[in-house]
């Protein structure tokens, strides 16, 4: 296992580059620039001209991306002009309201998706297979702002139960920790459900495919011919079995989950990742852009590297040295 990992570390640096290869090129060929949004109308051209050079250099294309990736690789991903900040600081003030947020989103999303798989499968074609399977096609249909206007509008305008936007309530800015950190909480209840809605009904989906794939197997005929109880036999043999295709799921879906909550975090004006990565676009600020996506490349990389070691740890046969 340890052999392997350092593989897979290392074959991890140049698909690493190449992405970001990609992304630099199609950010250093995009219109415009943060200069233009920046810069004084009234400035003369060579102002003008001094600025452009300074904040956007006339160099080759491949020099200037040799010369990113030699800096980031020292921990400088540029400098944001409109946070007057580096780049690697404007995240990392906003990385942890994504990071909770995805992180309800998907433990919503696995304590409610996997179980309601597990119990469609076992009831195939019955009456509640069916209402799981049409929340289920909903869930995937819905659009993520669609369901977060919609559930923003009835639970937090009409009834009140939770608020409606920001990530804390500005009257608790000096009280003690566990009161901020229950004040937080609160107000991400609605974003994660929001979220997580889609991410349960795909937890939902791949279960119970799985499931149904599993339970037809020879031996779960043998286990229930020996006696063993319905309940051993689901969730010790065959839900053990069925769950690569959702540790497959898992990988992908959490930096999925953090490039996904552009959405959530513009609709409850939240102060995360995604959000300012909308902001960014808008702004021209193309440091910041290629900084987030840098980040958000890099976890997903190692989601695909922590979902092939969970593999090993679901299936015993599964041997990597």
């Amino acid at each position: 296992m340890k052999n392997y990992t350092i593989r897979r570390l290392l074959q991890i640096i140049p698909v690493f580059l190449g992405i970001l290869f990609i992304l630099f090129f199609i950010i250093d060929k995009a219109p415009g620039s943060i200069t233009s949004n920046i810069m004084d109308p009234n400035m003369t051209p060579e102002l003008k001209a001094a600025l452009q050079e300074k904040m956007d250099p006339n160099l080759p294309f491949y020099t200037k991306f040799i010369n990113w990736v030699i800096e980031a690789a020292h921990g400088n991903f540029g400098y944001s002009y409109k946070h007057y900040r580096p780049v690697i600081e404007v995240i990392g003030m906003n990385i942890g309201c994504t990071f909770a947020l995805a992180l309800a989103a998907l433990v919503i999303a696995m304590l409610v998706g996997i179980p309601a798989g597990i119990i469609s499968a076992t009831k195939q074609y019955s009456l509640i297979d069916n209402v799981l399977t049409v929340f289920s096609l909903l869930g995937l249909a819905l659009p993520t702002f669609f369901a977060g206007l919609l559930l923003l509008k009835v639970f937090g305008i009409e009834l009140q139960w939770v608020p409606i936007f920001g990530l804390s309530d500005p009257s608790k800015a000096n009280a003690d920790f566990l009161t901020r950190l229950g004040d937080h909480a609160y107000h991400l209840i609605l974003p994660a459900i929001v979220l997580g809605l889609a991410e349960t009904a795909s937890f939902m989906r791949y279960t119970r495919s799985s499931m149904l794939e599993v339970i037809r197997s020879d031996y779960i005929r043998t286990a229930r011919a020996k006696g063993l109880s319905e309940k051993v036999i689901i969730y010790k043999h065959a839900f053990r079995n069925a769950m690569i295709p959702i540790i497959t799921l898992l990988g992908f879906r959490i930096p999925g989950l953090i490039s996904g909550a552009v959405m959530t975090e513009t609709i409850f004006s939240l102060p995360g990742v995604g959000k300012l990565s909308v902001d960014a676009t808008t702004t021209r600020n193309y440091p910041l852009l290629l900084g987030i996506n840098a980040m958000l490349t890099m976890a997903t990389l190692l989601g695909t590297l922590v979902a092939d070691l969970l593999y090993a740890a679901a299936d015993p046969r599964i041997k990597y040295d």
